[in-house]
């Protein structure tokens, strides 16, 4: 099963389970995951092969639906960013009575050919015997990813003591096809949905609508002006009002 972190207690509103995107974990969304549950219980995970969880040989879409409805026994509120996106949707598709109202963060039911292979091929070339601190990561990383930001995300799945990435990178690599694409299927999920993007992100395009209401019919769209594909961590109280506003609608 899934590692999560729980936050709040359980109420009169649904919980809400947060799915992070590819390189992430629960830890990155602990503060907007910490101000949701205010008045609801709210579970960030790490998904398979990233975080504390799990290490597999598989990284799919169906395996990583299945790994959320198995942490699921009532309709849940779905969060879900990118790769993580990707699974929420595949859930809510095939699995819908989990599902309750769905949020998409920056990411469509389509394929995409901008892999992320050269953050993985960055991240096998630091000699991690050379490393004692998160800033020796940092500069052999600069070799290769020159935005300080982007190291910055990377980093957060280091574990400098242990010498060790909390990322299945072997397995990463193999699937990113599968990854980057989204699993065939004629389902469609009639529950409410909101796509919400960044202003500034090409991730949802106009022309991804027509596959989008084909799966999800009632899906309503929104943009947070100034964000990037991480709008939740370059605008999280513009993200947190909005997911909160359709949760609660």
């Amino acid at each position: 099963m899934l590692n999560i972190v729980e936050h709040g207690t359980a109420t009169d509103l649904p919980q809400v389970l947060i799915a992070h995107g590819l390189f992430g974990s629960a830890r990155n969304w602990g503060a907007i995951a910490k101000r949701l549950s205010a008045d609801r219980k709210v579970i960030a995970v790490d998904m398979r092969n990233h975080g504390e969880s799990f290490w597999t040989d598989t990284h799919t879409y169906v395996d990583m639906a299945e790994d959320l409805s198995e942490l699921l026994d009532v309709s849940t509120d779905l969060v879900g960013h990118s790769m993580g996106g990707k699974a929420a949707m595949m859930l809510a598709l095939h699995l819908p009575r989990y599902v309750r109202r769905l949020v998409v963060a920056d990411i469509a039911p389509v394929a995409y050919s901008h892999t992320q292979m050269p953050m993985i091929e960055a991240m096998r070339s630091v000699d991690l015997s050379q490393v004692e601190t998160r800033r020796d990561a940092d500069e052999q990383l600069a070799l290769r990813v020159e935005e300080p930001g982007v190291r910055a995300f990377l980093l957060q799945s280091l574990d400098v003591a242990g010498k060790r990435w909390r990322l299945n990178l072997d397995t990463l690599a193999a699937d990113m096809m599968a990854i980057l694409g989204f699993p065939e299927t004629n389902a469609a999920f009639e529950g409410a949905t909101l796509f919400l993007s960044g202003g500034e992100s090409d991730y949802v395009r106009d022309n991804y609508r027509a596959d989008i209401k084909a799966k999800f019919p009632v899906a309503r769209f929104a943009r947070i002006p100034g964000a990037g594909h991480w709008l939740h961590a370059e605008k999280p109280r513009e993200f947190e009002d909005t997911v909160r506003l359709f949760l609660d609608t």
